[in-house]
């Protein structure tokens, strides 16, 4: 029995396994966090491109864009990330024809779920 007990111990089978076991589910949750963070960081991005495009065309495609209702559809046009519906706001301010935008991005780990609010704001002169 000694022999036998001595054996198991000194045995390396299915340690590869356990490695695994162990390593597998931190390597999924980086992934997919990384994952999460990147079209987060892609919906920021579309949503500052659109408002500056639309400050732009605002300021200088003046029949493009010639009221705040063809802004904001020229925004909407532009906005290339994820389809969350980000409201788009015009108003004519100190530094120009401004443009902003925010959307609500919620990121779901499995056990919670948080809300992340985004805006992006240009202005043209």
């Amino acid at each position: 029995m000694r022999n036998l007990v001595k054996s198991l111990r000194a045995s390396e089978a299915g340690t590869t396994v356990v490695e695994f076991a162990i390593v597998a589910p931190v390597f999924v949750a980086l992934l997919v966090g990384a994952l999460t963070l990147c079209l987060g960081l892609f919906l920021i991005g579309s949503l500052h491109y659109a408002v500056e495009e639309a400050a732009r065309c605002a300021s200088v495609k003046t029949t493009v864009c010639a009221d705040p209702a063809t802004t904001i559809a020229y925004a909407r046009n532009h906005y290339y990330g994820p389809d969350l519906s980000p409201s788009f706001a015009y108003a004519i301010a100190e530094c120009g024809k401004s443009v902003s935008a925010a959307v609500s991005y919620s990121m779901n780990i499995g056990f919670k779920t948080f809300v992340i609010p985004m805006s992006a704001t240009a202005c043209f002169p």
